[in-house]
């Protein structure tokens, strides 16, 4: 699974891997802190990931959320599965909250956010050093 080709094929979103640097440094930049990155497998396969981002303050970035499309939905609940396991990391680290952007493309995701408890919020609301990515529209909090 290549997180850009869900971005690129699916939804439309010119990124390339370059576009992403912190995928070639996943040890420097979310396993830190109170940050971490899961990968979700089948058969040595990935069909899914996510992270969270420390940013100061017991505050964390929910980001690289990606399922491929085969693995969403109820039959294998990888998104389920890999959003409890950041909610369960988060809350062993003792963070108050967890934030997202995300794109208005991104229906489905932002049903799915509001399914789990996340809240949508005004970017006005967003912790200091949250930092907004350029096809960030749509912010969501859940509160720990």
């Amino acid at each position: 699974m290549k997180e850009q080709s869900i971005q690129q094929d699916e939804y439309g979103v010119a990124i390339t891997a370059e576009d992403q640097p912190d995928l070639f440094k996943i040890g420097e930049v979310y396993q830190t802190g109170n940050g971490y990155f899961w990968v979700a497998l089948t058969q040595d396969k990935v069909v899914g990931t996510i992270s969270l981002l420390d940013i100061g303050r017991s505050n964390v970035v929910l980001r690289k959320m990606f399922v491929s499309k085969e693995f969403r939905g109820a039959t294998f609940n990888t998104a389920k599965l890999l959003l409890d396991a950041a909610k369960q990391w988060a809350s062993e680290q003792e963070v108050e909250a967890i934030y997202l952007g995300t794109t208005p493309l991104f229906l489905a995701a932002h049903r799915f956010y509001a399914k789990h408890g996340f809240e949508r919020i005004d970017q006005t609301d967003l912790p200091e050093g949250f930092p907004v990515l350029a096809v960030d529209k749509l912010f969501f909090k859940y509160d720990i």
